[in-house]
């Protein structure tokens, strides 16, 4: 997801770079989101190997798909020339860890978990109808490429264990690489809603021929996998 302000304008390509403040960001909203999903999955009293465990399996799933999708964002809007940066959501961290953990508390239960730990801000004063359609789509195309990519994953290492090499290990990495295509997938389709503030509206309003297949292929690849 991804707002543009006006403050300057889109002419030279300006430098891709993240300084230790928008890293600062980056990483407190990946700790938050991993915090929030393993409490959502395993509870709130969870064995410390079972937390550890669930923690990295988030942090090696929706965590690339998280950053690189603001990132892409960040990076197609630089090369428009105009300045972009992740910025933390406080209220939106602060929402996640609160729907993971007081439902849980008070009624024993989990509800809906709703993510929304920031966005790319743009800062332009000359971004076209094009250019912000170019922006928006670009989060969710990479969210598509880590799907295929996760997916590739799964099948190689499920064809080693066909061949009688199943471990454990073979187990966990299958584990891991479908979550990371589901999870792609799923981030891929909720942005890709043709609603405000989410890219889809935006990528809609530019060229719907652009929006309608990328937004199937998400939609039929997440029917597929069930999620």
């Amino acid at each position: 997801m991804n707002w543009t302000a006006s403050s300057q304008s889109a002419r030279a390509p300006a430098r891709f770079y993240i300084d230790a403040e928008e890293w600062t960001a980056i990483l407190t909203s990946i700790l938050a989101i991993c915090l929030s999903l393993t409490f959502y999955s395993v509870g709130l009293n969870p064995q410390p190997g079972q937390f550890i465990f669930m923690m990295l399996v988030f942090a090696l799933t929706v965590g690339p798909g998280f950053v690189l999708h603001e990132m892409a964002h960040k990076y197609v809007a630089n090369r428009f020339g105009a300045r972009a940066r992740f910025e933390a959501w406080l209220w939106g961290l602060l929402l996640m860890l609160a729907l993971a953990i007081v439902p849980q508390i008070l009624w024993k239960t989990t509800f809906g978990l709703f993510l929304a730990p920031g966005a790319v801000m743009i800062f332009a004063s000359r971004i076209d109808r094009q250019q912000n359609g170019l922006i928006s789509v670009a989060g969710p195309m990479m969210n598509l490429l880590l799907a295929a990519m996760f997916f590739v994953a799964s099948i190689i290492v499920v064809g080693g264990a066909d061949l009688g090499t199943a471990t454990s290990l073979n187990a966990t990495l299958t584990m891991i690489f479908v979550m990371g295509t589901k999870v792609n997938l799923g981030l891929a389709l909720f942005n890709l809603l043709p609603i405000f503030p989410l890219d889809g509206i935006k990528v809609v309003l530019w060229d719907w021929k652009v929006w309608l297949p990328l937004f199937m292929l998400a939609l039929l690849g997440s029917s597929f996998l069930g999620f």
